[in-house]
């Protein structure tokens, strides 16, 4: 898919010890959607990932990178990367959409162009990538992972009513319209319990939410962030936002 001139999409690709993956993930996004602009937003990774982002964007004007002085969580790093998103432009333009994204491969680039062909033609304001629309599914995981998936997602629906089926995906296409209306500084969950703050709040102010089939597939390098005091985190924060209304 070649891009509209009018439509200049940036990547926010937040990384921490991503040493494995990120060369041939910026590879692999570029020579699938080569119009497109890529943040790598990089918590200091003691393993050097942040020196190879540094390397790759200075050879390639398409790759922009956004050290962070330390881990502070998926939250805060996509917050930074919105904000980033908003500040700069592409080639005299602001940029028109924003995608979040992994690192890992687990979230394939082939799926970009459907994604934000859903926000250009189809009228959404925010795509979310599902595993749990008709065509969508995972590869490669355990079942105890399948179950906190599921779980986490049938919980968030009940306690917030969200008509998403993967209100915990973390592969998702913004319209910039969606960023500038929203207050990030309002958005409280540092962890993975972010994806569903933000569809959360987005639907709250009226932003029209469209799901596309994806399938995820587990990391084949590197090691998973998610962990019991992340999914716990996730619990509480769905039960303060359905307090705060």
């Amino acid at each position: 898919m070649r891009t509209n001139a009018q439509v200049r999409p940036l990547i926010c690709l937040p990384t921490y010890n991503e040493r494995e993956n990120l060369a041939a993930m910026l590879d692999a996004v570029l020579a699938a959607q080569p119009e497109f602009h890529v943040l790598v937003i990089d918590d200091d990774s003691p393993d050097g990932t942040g020196e190879i982002a540094d390397a790759r964007a200075e050879a390639d004007p398409r790759i922009h990178v956004l050290h962070r002085e330390g881990k502070e969580g998926l939250g805060k790093a996509y917050i930074a990367g919105f904000r980033w998103a908003l500040a700069q432009r592409n080639d005299g333009a602001p940029y028109t959409h924003v995608f979040e994204m992994d690192a890992d491969f687990s979230h394939d680039p082939r799926y970009l162009a459907p994604m934000l062909q859903a926000c250009t033609e189809g009228g959404a304001d925010l795509c979310v990538g599902s595993r749990y629309v008709p065509g969508g599914g995972t590869s490669g995981w355990p079942w105890h992972r399948q179950l906190l998936s599921r779980g986490g997602g049938a919980y968030a629906r009940m306690v917030l009513g969200l008509p998403v089926r993967d209100p915990t995906a973390g592969f998702i296409c913004l319209s910039r319209i969606v960023l500038e209306r929203l207050d990030l500084g309002a958005l409280a969950t540092r962890g993975y319990g972010f994806q569903i703050e933000l569809k959360y709040r987005a639907l709250a102010a009226g932003f029209r939410v469209v799901e596309v089939p994806i399938v995820f597939v587990e990391r084949v390098r590197g090691e998973s962030k998610m962990n019991g005091k992340i999914a716990a985190e996730a619990l509480v924060q769905v039960l303060m936002l359905r307090v705060r209304g």
